[in-house]
């Protein structure tokens, strides 16, 4: 498999010693030893790295064993190192960089051993939610380095080689419209895109007797899927009825459908709700443990589930994904985006061009394709050409959301459903893309204007709070949350570390702190923990989300801001995950699942029915996939 492998942000890389083969200072590390100053030219040359990669002015530059822009330059300098160190003999590299990184690793270290080298900023580079990456998913050799993380942050961290904000990662599907190549691989089944879904129909397909290739755009895999923070709905699960829950499949059904305005596709709604336990149980098979269950939006009984201590979902379960395909030898492939379907003259999809980001095209032709590419929240023009409304709008997605996957399927004359219904969260952090978790407002925070009032129920479904939200002065509030709450979620302490959250000892110099009247602050206060005593809310919150007040100190305020965070439509699948065409026909050979697909969660999607997605119709597609391959 490409592994991969454990770096995330090296900040000043080149400063950084060869920890792990580190030699006598006059004698070179042996991993970076290099040919005497006069030959490293040659060398490099020999390793067919200087033609086409580096520009005429660098080239001079190592030749001379200047300090040349980038990295690789400062790596020949500084280090007396040569090109074949990290390209090897040959030159070539994979598209997920394998070797590169591994002498990254090699010589300076994993993730923990970095992140004990640049623990004294207030931002730590090298400690991520985003698990095992890439270090080349941030350090350029040949082109400007760049903070993966500030996709979604601002973090004001100095990054070797001349850093700089990455931009998003759109595929022009039209420029590859007569793409092909000689070179051509077979595999059972394709999986396109490595988020939630990818990795659950990829690890699907391959325990049930089929090879398989997982492909992926972006540097990193995992998607919006490893951004999720909330949880994962499910009914009738054994954590629930260790506490009593009293759920069944039927009241999450009848849930998602009032959420999704009873537009949703019931078909696929109970395919949901009836396989949530069993996704459940899978995941548990696999080592994730999802026991502590809470309140979501929109849901009549607590069915949102989350990792123990209220870890972030999404990070918690794509890293246990990324784990379990490293030991089952999956073959993933990063940098390495689908810009064509191969569709054969009957319509049925035989494979697609994959445009490698240094191999270039070739071709992988399949028994059967799994479009798993995820939604196009992080494409603004998209968005906006269906929503007006949103314009200027930030996101909560990562960078690769661009809606790609759609493009594709058009190719093979897929259906498509509910492209309008776009969700905007009511909860991401005014200043930033960070989302803050549904599950704060789940364990008892409330929600308070600029004037220090509430004025809607906290738990309502998000289209709803959104728009309460938008309609109060300044379009933005205030959750407050006191030292309780905050104890009750592990997140919490995650805004505190990116600066969202102010906290203070009372709520009056809490008031103060953020600029809304204390004697109003304090006596919605008051009404609120008079209505968790009486379970009787003036916004009709259900009773039995009035569980916690909002009484010990210090009090925590963190500003908040709805953000478009979800594209409901996509193409348009059957229960088997199938893609359906325009004539309302299964397309050969050809699956989806995730959310690049539509009609599950209608005009809007309840928190925590994402993830529930991702397992349930991911297991589908792969076995079904797997299946039509054997044939």
């Amino acid at each position: 498999m490409k592994k991969l492998l454990l770096v995330a942000l090296f900040a000043s890389l080149s400063l950084v010693a060869c920890k792990k083969n580190q030699a006598p200072e006059e004698t070179p590390a042996p991993a970076q030893t290099a040919a005497p100053a006069e030959n490293t030219a040659q060398t490099a040359e020999k390793a067919g790295v200087l033609k086409g990669i580096i520009s005429p002015e660098n080239q001079k530059a190592y030749s001379e064993g200047q300090k040349a822009a980038y990295m690789a330059g400062t790596h020949i300098k500084d280090k007396n190192a040569d090109c074949a160190g990290c390209h090897g003999e040959t030159g070539l590299l994979d598209d997920s960089e394998t070797q590169v990184n591994e002498g990254c690793v090699g010589c300076h270290g994993d993730l923990d051993e970095m992140a004990e080298v640049t623990a004294k900023g207030e931002i730590n580079p090298h400690k991520s939610h985003l698990g095992k990456i890439n270090c080349t998913a941030c350090h350029g050799g040949h082109e400007p380095s760049a903070i993966y993380c500030n996709n979604c942050h601002s973090f004001d961290i100095k990054i070797s080689s001349e850093g700089q904000k990455p931009l998003l990662k759109k595929i022009d599907i039209e420029k590859y419209k007569n793409a092909s190549s000689d070179v051509v691989e077979n595999v059972d089944v394709l999986v396109i895109g490595a988020g939630g879904s990818g990795h659950i129909a990829a690890l699907t397909a391959k325990n049930n007797g089929a090879s398989v290739i997982l492909v992926e755009k972006m540097p990193i895999p995992g998607g919006n899927s490893q951004l999720a923070a909330g949880g994962m709905n499910a009914a009738e699960t054994i954590y629930q009825k260790a506490l009593n829950i009293p759920d069944t499949k039927e009241t999450m059904f009848q849930d998602t459908m009032k959420g999704g305005k009873n537009i949703s596709n019931p078909d696929l709604v109970k395919v949901l709700a009836d396989n949530s336990a069993g996704s459940m149980a899978w995941l548990t098979s696999i080592g994730a443990k999802l026991s502590a269950v809470n309140m979501g939006g929109g849901a009549t009984y607590k069915r949102f589930h989350a990792p123990e201590g209220g870890a972030a979902v999404g990070s918690y379960l794509v890293n246990i994904y990324k784990d379990v395909a490293e030991k089952e030898g999956l073959d993933v492939r990063l940098n390495s985006p689908a810009v064509k379907l191969i569709v054969d003259e009957t319509g049925a999809v035989k494979g697609a061009v994959i445009d490698g980001k240094h191999s270039g095209p070739y071709e992988i032709h399949a028994k059967s394709v799994v479009l798993t590419s995820g939604g196009f929240s992080a494409n603004p023009d998209r968005v906006v050409s269906y929503r007006p409304e949103y314009t200027g709008m930030t996101t909560s997605n990562q960078p690769g959301a661009t809606g790609d996957g759609l493009d594709l399927a058009k190719e093979a004359d897929a259906d498509f459903i509910d492209m309008k219904q776009i969700q905007i969260h009511p909860s991401i952090a005014v200043g930033s893309g960070t989302l803050i978790t549904e599950a704060v407002r789940g364990v008892g925070a409330i929600m308070v204007n600029h004037e220090g009032n509430r004025f809607y129920d906290e738990l309502s479904t998000r289209d709803k709070v959104s728009a309460a939200i938008l309609a109060q002065p300044g379009k933005t509030a205030y959750l407050i949350l006191d030292d309780n709450i905050r104890k009750s979620l592990n997140q919490i302490e995650g805004y505190f570390h990116l600066n969202l959250a102010k906290e203070a000892p009372t709520l009056e110099e809490l008031a103060k702190l953020i600029n809304v009247p204390a004697e109003n602050l304090v006596n919605t206060v008051k009404e609120y923990n008079k209505a968790v005593d009486t379970k009787k809310d003036k916004f009709d919150k259900k009773p039995q989300t009035l569980e916690k007040k909002v009484e010990k100190g210090p009090f925590v305020a963190i500003e908040i801001a709805p953000g478009v965070h979800y594209t409901m439509g996509g193409v348009k699948i059957n229960t088997d995950s199938q893609v359906i065409n325009s004539k309302n026909e299964p397309i050969p050979n050809f699956y989806g699942a995730g959310e690049v697909t539509g009609g599950v969660h209608g005009a809007n999607r309840l928190g925590g029915n994402s993830i529930s997605e991702t397992v349930t119709f991911g297991r589908i597609a792969g076995a079904k996939a797997a299946e039509n391959a054997a044939k």
